[in-house]
């Protein structure tokens, strides 16, 4: 099934998902699951979910997560319920009973938002701390994961869709050619604070605790925050831009480092310290910190994301910085003691 088309999965299921959208989501898949489903109710729920593009996108990730549980190809066919073995009717009973006690605390909303391991469990693709991962889509389009990194891919007969989870990505899309289809599907980028969309480019896509930026390479983007009326804002090649669910902030230059993690590399000029071991700490495992004595201490250089301690350890050849380990896995740079 992958990469030509990954099937949806439980956990967030959007970036811009509610709860009253998901508790939707979950009446209309117990409807359909009862047994008594008439051909009413299905066409009400196939009128609801194409309402919004995100009652869709909720209602494949719920599909999903019963699929899982129950391990059915086919969980919304009423008639398949009816003639299931006694067995599956129970294991869909507990599914549902499941999604209800979820519903009832809150909890299958935000669920993913609690963990990223659990997200990373339910995505559809991921990427180790320190690994960058390289996938190519059935439409041809490229994408990489960096460090720590997590999508959904959610491809429609109208529509390429990328869930950025969390992390950073990279995206190179293709032209799409399709032999008797006159219109090409747009290919969006969803994060937390609202879309991406692509104009034939390639560009990454970094997602923060409370926003979310982009730098386009080639081509250009139209950014869409959630809350923001109008078309949103448009950043070009050698341009960079933030946004949150409210705004875009107006693009700047691209800024020189930016996608230089695609080969292993940390260019920086001018970096303050802390944000330096900050940006070395996504790609190792453990704790990384820096001491507020030194933290704003400016860094020029080069350094290789794939050996941090290589790269921490060459700070105290220029910094009167040095490297105190708690353990393998636990690192401070610190203030060299005063030589006498």
């Amino acid at each position: 099934m992958r990469p030509d088309r990954a099937q949806p999965t439980e956990g967030e299921f959007s970036g811009t998902a509610d709860a009253e959208v998901v508790r939707a989501a979950a009446h209309w898949m117990a409807r359909m699951w009862s047994g008594q489903a008439t051909a009413e109710d299905a066409a009400a729920c196939s009128q609801w979910r194409g309402q919004r593009q995100e009652h869709e996108l909720v209602w494949q990730r719920m599909q999903a997560l019963g699929q899982r549980f129950c391990a059915v190809p086919d969980a919304a066919a009423s008639q398949a319920l009816k003639s299931a073995p006694e067995k599956l009717r129970r294991m869909r009973r507990k599914t549902l009973t499941l999604l209800g006690a979820l519903l009832a605390t809150g909890g299958l909303a935000a669920l993913a938002r609690r963990s990223e391991s659990w997200q990373a469990l339910a995505a559809d693709y991921t990427s180790g701390v320190g690994q960058m991962r390289e996938l190519r889509l059935s439409d041809g389009t490229q994408l990489v994961l960096n460090t720590n990194s997590a999508v959904d891919v959610v491809y429609t007969a109208t529509a390429r869709q990328v869930v950025l989870r969390f992390g950073e990505i990279m995206i190179t899309t293709a032209h799409e050619d399709r032999p008797g289809v006159l219109a090409a599907r747009p290919f969006t980028v969803l994060t937390r604070e609202g879309e991406v969309r692509a104009l034939g480019t390639r560009f990454t896509v970094r997602q923060f605790a409370d926003s979310a930026s982009v730098a386009v390479f080639e081509g250009a983007v139209q950014l869409r925050p959630d809350q923001q009326a109008g078309a949103g804002q448009r950043v070009e090649a050698g341009q960079q831009a933030a946004f949150t669910a409210q705004s875009a902030s107006a693009p700047t230059a691209l800024d020189p480092n930016a996608g230089n993690w695609q080969r292993g590399l940390l260019l920086v000029e001018q970096m303050p310290l802390a944000v330096l071991v900050a940006e070395l700490g996504r790609y190792r495992h453990g704790v990384a910190t820096c001491a507020p004595e030194v933290a704003e201490l400016r860094v020029s250089g080069v350094f290789s994301v794939r050996d941090t301690d290589r790269a921490l350890s060459s700070l105290t050849l220029g910094l009167p910085v040095q490297l105190q380990y708690r353990t393998s896995y636990w690192v401070s740079v610190i203030a060299a003691p005063a030589e006498k």
